[in-house]
């Protein structure tokens, strides 16, 4: 059994989220019942491996403990860990496409404050740069 500063060195997390995991569910640890800290087992060293994994692959928290607990119900959760996957990929690809087009409004712009002269605030205006985009672009939004 090891504690927490032990399984934090050891999965190359902090301290602090082990205590966060346990808080929330996803570590259940045992106690010293001597001195009451919390210790872990080995299989506590594979499932925060596995959180970090999963973590690293876009699953949230949340996601995770819904897949541990399919898990801990004899139910495959591959099927579930798929469907997170496949729908984290399409929002991935519409995020990519706004800050696409949000690089591309921001590049035109610059491009074309480069030849304006600064502006001073006049009680009408704040900054002329910004002003001056078209109100096309405000369509975006």
């Amino acid at each position: 059994m090891i504690t927490v500063k032990e399984l934090a060195k050891r999965t190359g997390v902090t301290p602090d989220t082990v205590r966060h995991y346990v808080r929330i569910g996803l570590l259940k640890p045992r106690r010293n019942p001597g001195n009451r800290y919390k210790l872990f087992a080995d299989a506590d060293v594979r499932r925060l491996h596995f959180i970090r994994q999963a973590k690293s692959l876009g699953y949230t928290l949340d996601e995770i403990e819904k897949i541990f607990h399919d898990s801990s119900r004899g139910r495959s959760p591959c099927p579930r860990v798929r469907d997170i996957i496949h729908s984290r990929i399409h929002e991935n690809r519409v995020r990519l496409a706004e800050l696409n087009a949000l690089q591309q409004r921001m590049e035109d712009a610059l491009a074309r404050w480069q030849t304006m002269s600064d502006g001073m605030p006049d009680g009408e205006s704040v900054c002329h740069l910004i002003e001056s985009i078209a109100s096309t672009s405000l369509a975006d939004d």
